[in-house]
């Protein structure tokens, strides 16, 4: 399907399934485009058309989301803001009543200064897990310091502001992170820019130990139903790997900058970026000119096969994260900017929108 207008902010095209699906999976995608500083949720408009929703955020990045407590959370330049999803307030939303079935508002706001966070995830407990890059760390958020650091690579010799190995990706087992990716193994300042290709690590993060190496840019590491699969950027590769067997095994090869995952069922739903021709740390890349634009692939996983696509034709070039939303197929956000964050009152059990006074 062709956009009716490319030169529409955020203007993309699609396959004729991706509506139906997301209405067969009664789910929503959460986007984050830190390049035009956007998490924008991706809805079925209906069964033929999709619907989005863009909202302003500083740098967003890693996006986490806890379904059972109803909390989504975005990690920006300089913070980690927190969302409380209320279904009452969505109800009676005052620019729509009815119209959206989640609405996530505006709940904390953790000062975490300009860290360079990626990956953000939630734990068992309702812990704020973080890949701080970098301090080159695995981190834990919480009211007393700007972060404080839960786990390193055993070869990181000093937590320091030098993005050392390029920490990036974190996936969680059992409420705690468990593997994380990163671009080398280096202790010196931005040593992964020597060579990204052929230097990329899997490390278990309660073991210590190096499960794989030598991977090109590994990124988005996500178990599923107990098996690690992880993006490999600079050759465009889905792969499965097997920690306890050391094997790895292609999936898919989109043959472009791939970056961001999330699932649900049989469904991957995996990000790829429109590569900067101007940039000496990823022109030279094999892909480099089969990664010209910028979107979502759709990816059938037990066959293994691309079974759809989101493309975009202005404003989105790169993408960094993908959450599911599940049970959701027209969810709102409201950033801090907007006059409705101070209006919606919610207390337990009970739920208010405020008056908006006009002279204010």
């Amino acid at each position: 399907m062709q956009p009716k207008d490319i030169t529409h902010p955020f203007s993309c095209s699609y396959s004729s399934n991706v509506a139906e699906l997301l209405t067969r999976l009664n789910c929503s995608l959460a986007i984050s485009t830190y390049q035009a500083g956007k998490l924008i949720f991706i809805s079925p408009k209906n069964e033929e058309h999709l619907v989005q929703l863009p909202r302003t955020f500083q740098k967003p990045m890693g996006i986490a989301f806890d379904g059972e407590r109803g909390k989504l959370g975005l990690a920006c330049k300089s913070s980690v803001e927190i969302f409380q999803n209320s279904k009452d307030l969505a109800d009676f939303y005052p620019k729509g009543p009815g119209k959206y079935d989640a609405l996530f508002m505006p709940r904390v706001s953790y000062n975490t200064a300009a860290i360079d966070i990626h990956d953000l995830r939630f734990g068992k407990n309702g812990e704020i897990f973080g890949v701080n890059t970098l301090f080159s760390c695995v981190i834990q958020l919480d009211d007393q310091y700007n972060f404080t650091p839960y786990w390193s690579p055993e070869f990181i010799t000093k937590i320091t502001s030098e993005d050392r190995c390029h920490l990036n990706g974190m996936a969680m087992q059992d409420g705690l992170p468990k593997y994380v990716s990163m671009f080398n193994q280096g202790d010196t300042r931005q040593s992964w820019r020597e060579n990204i290709t052929e230097t990329g690590t899997i490390i278990d993060v309660q073991s210590n130990e190096v499960l794989f190496d030598n991977l090109p840019m590994p990124h988005s590491p996500t178990i599923i139903n107990g098996k690690l699969y992880v993006l490999l950027s600079a050759t465009g590769q889905l792969m499965r790997l097997d920690p306890e067997k050391g094997t790895q095994e292609e999936v898919i090869n989109l043959k472009g900058f791939v970056r961001g995952m999330g699932q649900i069922g049989e469904y991957l739903f995996i990000g790829l970026s429109k590569l900067r021709k101007n940039s000496s740390t990823f022109a030279h890349l094999k892909i480099a000119d089969s990664a010209n634009y910028c979107g979502i692939a759709i990816v059938h996983l037990p066959t293994g096969s691309h079974c759809g696509e989101i493309k975009y034709h202005s404003s989105v070039d790169e993408i960094y994260d993908i959450e599911v939303l599940p049970n959701m197929t027209r969810p709102n956000i409201i950033n801090n900017q907007m006059p409705e964050s101070k209006l919606g009152i919610s207390i337990p059990d009970q739920t208010y929108w405020a008056q908006m006074n006009k002279d204010t």
